[in-house]
């Protein structure tokens, strides 16, 4: 979850630091550091809170200037939030400093050890432990890489380490497992970090590192081994977006512009989508036809928003491949007897492709022989290279904590590959897939015009920023759709809010109606006339009971307008493509209303973008 920057060049380390930890403070900020290499001495300097207080640090007290440099963000897992905790952590010597994303779950034993040896560790962190054991390594000889793989070796957990030592002062060390590290590549000058976007000002050009490997940085080159000191292969890449997708471009916040952003993100999603044949062609698909004719059973893994997106896809895969699917929680997949086979396909949905729940639970797939596939949308990151297959959803960077446009492309994603199985096994015509495809080509122009109506929503969440309580309820994909907007006013305005099948309302949720309750119903089209009928019977039962109705439908959809005390209407599509455009509201509301409750909605508290560890 933590920011990771490395740097080493001819530029001042500390600006190239500084400014790719302002990139990626999404991922971690309940502390901030730096260690900057200069005159033969490390430098380090860490502040609790977020950037801006590291920021001030270093105004007051500049470090030395220095061209080999890095610096962390942390999102807390072991010890406080405070200065002490922060990284970098240093030796006894100060003369190795370290930076951590991720859990070394032997930690205490390897904590035990070195305070028995006769070392002084200052902090609360498994971090800090393996300074001193590079420390005691490189007495042992050889190099900061040498004493780098020879510590990782010994490491259990999940981790990505980047380390600096005085006896090396052209060199910086990274190591990865089970968490994301990736190189940037320049012209005399190289970069590591846990995200293309803290370099991305510098250089499109990165390497993606593999699992259990250790980079040397130079400002020359870059060398790259196992953990056994073998050369490893390395896999280079060109960033299709520039600095300008990382930045805010005049909007107050990052989640603003993302949620601006979806018309274009879902376009880019089903980009050359159709070959010259005139059939649908997914990006990565490694998979054979004949193995998906195959496939007997479907699961899909994901977590929070993504797992919405999954839930969606079990009705499009049912209804367009006409295959069985599960969807589960990646968190809790491998810790059942799951029945998987060869014949069982599983589709992992991640939007940083490093979330440690999700990746275990492929690797558990793995172990049983299911063909994997996977949904991303970062290129080099871990779950492409684990899944036979990828799909990705081409959203650009997607900085704010609470995905927006991530969970949009993630649903053409799922319809996509629906719509590509039923393709492959007959159940749909070509022309069908290719009618359904350019339903969704039409979806851009949709969402736009969602957007071009949201002020009442805006107005609306202002209205309610004193609330304690808002309930969702939908049918069908409306549902998941209520899941999701539960889950963003959670995340975003830390409010009760609880989303619901209507169906289940009467076996105990209507209990919680009282007057003046909050209640969002997502109303399915009216061409689905028993799921449309159902629902309107839902909304007068709880208006009834005092709630206050807010209601998404589509225009002109006059049989709910006497329920609604707020109607929001969206344009009119097919119900299975519905999300896309009943979504958006609830992002904005949510969004609205935690501005309005005057939260931070890119950096919501206790939340980090990626969860890279279990």
């Amino acid at each position: 979850m933590c920011g990771i920057v490395g740097y080493v060049g001819g530029r001042p380390a500390l600006d190239v630091v500084v400014d790719g930890l302002a990139r990626l403070e999404y991922r971690g900020y309940d502390s901030a550091g730096v260690a900057i290499l200069a005159e033969g001495a490390l430098t380090t300097a860490k502040r609790a809170g977020k950037l801006v207080n590291l920021r001030e640090a270093l105004a007051e007290e500049p470090p030395p200037a220095g061209t080999l440099g890095m610096g962390h963000t942390r999102w807390a897992t072991h010890g406080a939030p405070n200065d002490r905790n922060a990284h970098p952590h240093v030796d006894c010597s100060g003369t190795v400093a370290v930076i951590h994303n991720g859990i070394i779950e032997n930690f205490a034993a390897l904590r035990s050890e070195l305070e028995e040896a006769g070392h002084k560790l200052g902090s609360d962190t498994d971090t800090e432990a393996v300074a001193h054991l590079l420390e005691d390594e490189l007495k042992a000889g050889g190099n900061l890489a040498d004493a780098m793989r020879r510590v990782c070796r010994r490491l259990e957990g999940a981790f990505t380490l980047v380390a600096m030592h005085t006896g090396d002062p052209d060199l910086v060390v990274g190591a990865r497992r089970n968490s994301p590290l990736v190189v940037g590549v320049g012209d005399g000058e190289n970069f590591l970090a846990s995200d293309v976007a803290a370099f991305i000002e510098h250089t499109r050009d990165a390497i993606e590192l593999g699992q259990d490997q250790v980079v040397e940085l130079r400002a020359g080159g870059v060398a790259v081994t196992d953990f056994e000191g073998r050369p490893a292969e390395v896999k280079e890449y060109h960033v299709d977006w520039d600095v300008s997708a990382a930045e805010k471009g005049g909007y107050d916040y990052f989640m603003l512009k993302e949620i601006a952003e979806q018309p274009r993100a879902v376009a880019d999603t089903l980009l050359g989508r159709i070959g010259t044949d005139g059939r649908l062609t997914l990006d990565e698909m490694r998979i054979s036809d004949q193995e998906l004719r195959e496939v007997d059973k479907i699961i899909i893994v994901a977590c929070g928003t993504s797992y919405h997106a999954g839930l969606i896809a079990k009705y499009a895969i049912e209804h367009w491949a006409g295959l069985p699917c599960e969807v589960e929680l990646a968190s809790e997949f491998r810790y059942r007897d799951a029945i998987l086979s060869p014949t069982t396909l599983v589709i992992a949905i991640s939007q940083s492709g490093e979330t440690m729940d999700a990746l275990m639970a492929v690797r558990h797939a793995r172990e049983q022989k299911a063909k994997l596939l996977g949904i991303c949308n970062v290129n080099g990151s871990t779950l492409p290279r684990e899944c036979d297959g990828v799909l990705y959803t081409h959203a650009g960077p997607e900085i704010a904590v609470a995905s927006t446009k991530a969970f949009l492309t993630q649903l053409v994603a799922v319809y996509l590959i629906a719509l590509y199985l039923a393709q492959v096994r007959g159940t749909k015509w070509g022309d069908e897939v290719f009618a359904m495809v350019q339903l969704l080509d039409g979806m851009p122009e949709k969402v736009d015009k969602v957007l071009e109506t949201m002020e009442p929503v805006r107005e609306l969440a202002r209205s309610l920023a004193g609330e304690r309580c808002v309930l969702f309820l939908g049918r069908h994909v409306g549902f998941p759709v209520a899941l999701e907007g539960a889950l963003k006013l959670k995340e975003l305005a830390y409010m009760h809010a609880e989303g619901f099948a209507a169906g289940e309302l009467k076996h105990g949720p209507i209990a919680l109606i009282e007057e003046g309750l909050p209640v969002v119903v997502v109303v399915p089209p009216r061409a689905r006339a028993v799921l449309h009928d159902k629902i309107v019977s839902n909304i007068q039962e709880i208006r009834a009971r005092g709630a206050r109705t807010i209601v998404i439908a589509e225009e002109g959809d006059a049989s709910v307008e006497p329920y609604a005390d707020t109607l929001i209407s969206v344009p009119a599509v097919p119900t299975l493509l519905q999300p896309l455009v009943t979504t958006v509201p609830l992002q904005v509301f949510a969004c609205e209303l935690a501005t309005a409750k005057g939260h931070d909605v890119d950096q919501p508290r206790n939340l980090a973008k990626s969860v890279t560890v279990e």
